[in-house]
């Protein structure tokens, strides 16, 4: 069976605000298709979409999920996508595979948070859109009112093609905007009927927004228009195309996924307007190689997800570009620098593969055991012949999580188990603190914790805890000390003889530890200056005053003696571990925190009570720039205040504030937190610290 024409395919990602009901559309579009034999429900656990058993348990999609079907002699390709924003980095995988987007709006909700976001990443990729909106069965759905929200927040380019006739329970079917007609559904088919009197005229001023929203894509049409000529359905449908294609128009259909209403009719209207991967055309490297979609080029593809399973092994899905590619043969990862071999080619239905032969332009297809590849990475023919593709960005993750194990047996598994989740979750990372000994694991926000969590033992067999980190302070002096200090020990046999005489300076923050060695004539020998250096790196792991490591700290060795017999490499170690400490006692030591410089992207209603609480929690603003009506605040806030940050702002901007920091420097603990700090490492002893 050969690969489909690229002009015979239609990919497209399903994108909104969480609970809109992108899943229970795709069901019934892979349903009315016959692409699948049973409808299923979210709120059963059975559709076909929603297969993880997290989704399943949660009634909400986690996971990009891929369907197929054909219809109007096209093969349409569905990427569902998740709709919660802890989950974005789906969507982003999402988009980067397909040619257009649906977004899907709930009509009792209107434009939410989510379907803003959604929006600007279709937007930054420059896909076309449609919009569906959804649910209008529902209590208070209330089409005109979404279209306002749709018309206010993105402009004239939104354009209702189809109009609901009814609402809530009297909702029944829809007015075909372009052929004038109306279709009634009556035991779950449509049947058409004039259109109803009462609606006549809002369906004519609706007709004329499309018109003059259609004729923006045509200079032709325009002038028609401006001329007052009326303009022929197939006119009309024509421009549409070229205009949803160039993004100038974004047409609007109705319905409901649950009722089965306006399904088929969107999926006819995906069929006939979104673009194919041949009407799409080049797509350009980074080196700026243009590639065609011909089935006989060379072959290029771009990974867009990759999953880890415990049974199934790593399998990894992507997107061809260019040529043709068949099972059972090798690809060049030209992003990794390396070759891997190919099994079989996998077309998805849900959880459900079906082996293919081949795989050309357009085509959305997974091959499984592949050993370095991940998202983002660009798979070609051979070495000769490699080119790469621009990457896709992942949102940063904000919000940290220490993790242990719960017992000895999942401390074992745990290494294994992160590194096989964070090839699925690009947006997640996983680093020990040094400062702390803690595993701190980074994430989008609560609900992604929570369904790693449950992931990382379901999958992998590795329990975990949760808890708020602990602060990763560091210890320094601000002041001069010199320090004689002689270890001497004498046991049966040979004893142990170090004496060293260092002097500790601070230095400025940021530097890290320095050693000097001022030793003239040999009072220290050669052989010893090394141990004397490493006692200094190993008593800085752990400092006097609260435990935690010493930093910016210069020592010059600058004299000290050796005894012949009992001298030792391990000798001067301990001597020098020594002095360090009894400097702390002497050189002004303080314990300094970790500030970190945050950038905080609301909408200007926000900015006020933005501002407000990062002063609340001792923060610095830097400066503040506007751009695209939204407001990018940069201020330096103590990390201690901003554990839980990503869930506050999210809360105070109702989902519509995002933030990203990283580490600045270190600075003095007001002496109030100095203080307890301190006096709870006493109380508990360094047992707490490792």
């Amino acid at each position: 069976m050969k690969a489909t024409s690229p002009d015979r395919i239609r990919n497209i990602a399903l994108i909104s605000h969480g609970g809109a009901g992108k899943t229970s559309l795709a069901e019934a579009m892979l349903f009315d298709a016959g692409a699948i034999s049973r409808l299923g429900s979210v709120e059963a656990g059975t559709s076909t979409l929603d297969h993880d058993p997290d989704e399943q348990k949660r009634k909400q999609s986690i996971n990009l999920a891929i369907g197929t079907l054909e219809a109007d002699g096209v093969r349409i390709t569905i990427i569902d996508t998740p709709g919660y924003a802890d989950f974005q980095s789906d969507v982003v995988e999402a988009l980067a595979a397909v040619d257009a987007a649906v977004v899907v709006i709930d009509a009792s909700a209107g434009v939410e948070v989510g379907t803003e976001e959604v929006w600007r990443l279709a937007e930054e990729r420059g896909l076309p859109r449609m919009i569906f909106v959804n649910k209008m069965d529902r209590e208070n759905a209330n089409y005109d009112a979404v279209l306002d929200s749709l018309k206010a927040k993105f402009g004239p380019k939104i354009a209702p093609v189809y109009l609901p006739i009814g609402s809530a329970a009297s909702f029944r079917g829809y007015i075909d905007v372009i052929e004038q007609h109306a279709n009634v559904y009556e035991g779950g088919k449509p049947k058409e009927v004039p259109i109803p009197d009462e609606m006549r005229m809002g369906e004519e001023s609706r007709r004329d927004a499309l018109v003059e929203a259609a004729a923006e894509a045509s200079d032709e049409l325009m002038m028609k228009y401006l001329d007052g000529e009326p303009l022929t359905d197939e006119e009309i449908e024509q421009a549409m195309h070229k205009g949803t294609r160039e993004g100038s128009v974004v047409p609007v259909f109705v319905g409901s996924a649950l009722m089965n209403i306006g399904v088929r009719e969107l999926t006819s209207m995906i069929a006939r307007h979104v673009p194919s991967p041949a009407e799409v055309g080049q797509r350009t490297t980074i080196d700026g190689k243009e590639l065609t979609p011909d089935p006989a080029g060379p072959f290029v593809a771009q990974v867009f997800k990759t999953t880890a399973d415990p049974f199934v092994g790593r399998l990894t899905y992507f997107r061809v570009i260019s040529g043709t590619l068949h099972s059972q043969g090798h690809v060049y990862n030209a992003s990794r620098k390396e070759d891997e071999r190919i099994g079989n080619l996998l077309g998805m239905q849900g959880k459900d593969q079906q082996n293919l032969p081949e795989v050309g332009p357009g085509d959305i297809a997974a091959v499984a055991k592949l050993t370095t590849t991940t998202a983002g990475d660009t798979l070609t023919a051979d070495r000769e012949h490699a080119v790469e593709l621009p990457r896709f960005g992942f949102p940063a993750p904000s919000l940290q999580i220490a993790i242990e194990p719960e017992s000895k047996a999942d401390l074992d598994k745990l290494g294994q188990a992160l590194n096989r989740m964070l090839e699925e979750e690009p947006s997640v990372q996983v680093h020990r603190e040094a400062g702390t000994g803690e595993t701190i694991l980074t994430a989008m926000g609560d609900s992604q914790v929570d369904v790693l969590v449950e992931r990382l033992k379901r999958k992998f067999g590795a329990s975990v805890k949760t808890a708020t980190p602990r602060v990763p302070y560091r210890e320094t002096i601000r002041a001069e000390a010199k320090i004689d200090n002689k270890f001497k020990r004498q046991t049966g046999g040979h004893g142990q003889y170090g004496h060293v005489v260092i002097e500790f300076s601070p230095t400025d923050s940021g530097t890290g530890f320095e050693f000097g060695n001022k030793i003239v004539g040999g009072v220290v020998p050669k052989q010893y200056i090394p141990a004397v250096e490493k006692g200094l790196h190993e008593a800085m792991s752990e400092g006097v005053l609260a435990g935690y490591p010493v930093v910016d700290l210069k020592a010059t060795l600058v004299d000290g003696s050796y005894h012949p017999v009992d001298s030792s490499e391990m000798a001067f170690k301990v001597a020098a571990s020594q002095a360090l400490k009894k400097a702390f006692s002497e050189a002004n030591p303080a314990l300094l925190e970790p500030i970190i410089e945050v950038e905080v992207v609301v909408p200007d209603e926000y900015m006020g009570d933005v501002m407000g609480q990062i002063t609340s929690k001792r923060g610095h603003v830097l400066g503040m720039d506007s751009a695209d009506g939204m407001q990018h605040l940069r201020a330096q806030v103590p990390q201690a205040e901003m554990f839980h940050y990503a869930t506050e702002l999210r809360s105070i901007t109702q989902g519509r504030g995002r933030f990203s920091w990283k580490l600045d420097h270190y600075a003095e603990v007001p002496h109030t937190i100095a203080e307890r700090v301190i006096a709870e490492h006493a109380a508990n002893g360094s047992s707490e610290k490792h």
